[in-house]
């Protein structure tokens, strides 16, 4: 059996020169949790990666909800109010994470965990530096309920549009993905999970590593400090239609370089419509973060995949994981 695709691609479109026909939006379910008390962001400051103590009413500020060994739980977004914040989570498991707080909430904490509230996050697509580095202030939605986060607005479930946004047409599910692949955004449960941590997935800016102690901070600060971060996510795309590539590119199979080392493994996977081949992402080695091909499968049932960095990845800290 040839292999199922060739090493010469010249020619090909990309396929990460894609975008949604017409005006559009992304619109994702998220989940909203509100803390209220005068030790609200100090508890938020120990639980999580990004250095709240000493943020301000107003202020939206991006974090990891992580695990005593680093390990990612849920990406959130923490709009600081008075007196308290909301935690906007954004990916992962919103009740684990709920769970999670009230489970280490002391009744000397000052703070009241309000109930896990569903709610949804929406952001055009035809806004000039859409999927940036989260952060920045945050504005109270006209005429009712939610927020403003730069471009994108966080609505509790039920709240109507603002008009601007229904006026969108909401992407489809492929299409959803399409996106988030080739932005290189982490979800549940390929790229966050118990066996990643942030700055394999391109996060450090939601990372501090400066304000002292907190859940996970010794790990985190290892990785920067001795070059440990050993993987890190690039997003990867081949022509290849064989009915074989079903297999060959599912989450969790294994790449190799043309040493036939191990290089990395595969954690999302999308086929494209038309015979457009597929897309998807994957955790890379050290060995190969600069190799732009890889290689699934083995033998005969070989499929070639080109590898790029994603634009939405920031690198690790220097010092950390091949910046060296």
């Amino acid at each position: 059996m040839p292999p199922l695709s060739s090493n010469d691609n010249r020619g090909l479109p990309s396929p990460w020169d894609w975008r949604p026909s017409g005006p559009s939006r992304l619109q994702r379910p998220v989940g909203l949790l509100q803390l209220q008390g005068p030790d609200s962001l100090r508890f938020l400051h120990g639980q999580t990666s990004q250095d709240l103590q000493l943020a301000r009413p107003g202020q939206w500020l991006g974090t990891c909800c992580i695990s005593p060994t680093a390990r990612l739980r849920a990406l959130a977004e923490v709009l600081v109010v008075e007196g308290g914040a909301w935690l906007v989570i954004s990916e992962g498991d919103a009740t684990a994470v709920h769970q999670a707080l009230d489970r280490v909430l002391f009744p000397a904490d000052n703070v009241r965990l309000g109930t896990l509230l569903p709610g949804l996050w929406i952001e055009p697509l035809d806004t000039p530096g859409a999927g940036g580095t989260p952060g920045g202030q945050w504005q109270a939605l006209e005429g009712g309920p939610g927020w403003r986060l730069g471009s994108s607005v966080v609505l509790p479930a039920g709240a109507p549009l603002p008009p601007e946004l229904a006026d969108l047409r909401p992407l489809e599910p492929d299409e959803t993905e399409r996106w988030r692949l080739s932005q290189g955004r982490p979800a549940a449960p390929g790229e966050i999970n118990a066996d990643t941590n942030p700055f394999e997935l391109g996060l450090a800016p939601r990372v501090s590593l400066g304000k002292g102690c907190y859940v996970g901070q010794e790990t985190l600060a290892k990785l920067a400090t001795y070059d440990g971060v050993k993987q890190q996510l690039r997003r990867w795309h081949t022509p290849a239609t064989a009915a074989g590539a079903t297999a060959l590119l599912a989450p969790g199979s294994t790449l190799r370089n043309p040493q036939d080392e191990r290089a990395g493994t595969i954690t999302s996977s999308l086929e494209l419509a038309n015979g457009q081949g597929w897309i998807g992402l994957a955790l890379v080695r050290r060995l190969a973060l600069e190799a732009t091909q890889l290689l699934a499968g083995a033998g005969a049932e070989t499929i070639e995949l080109r590898i790029s960095t994603p634009p939405c990845f920031l690198p690790p800290p220097i010092g950390a994981g091949g910046g060296s």
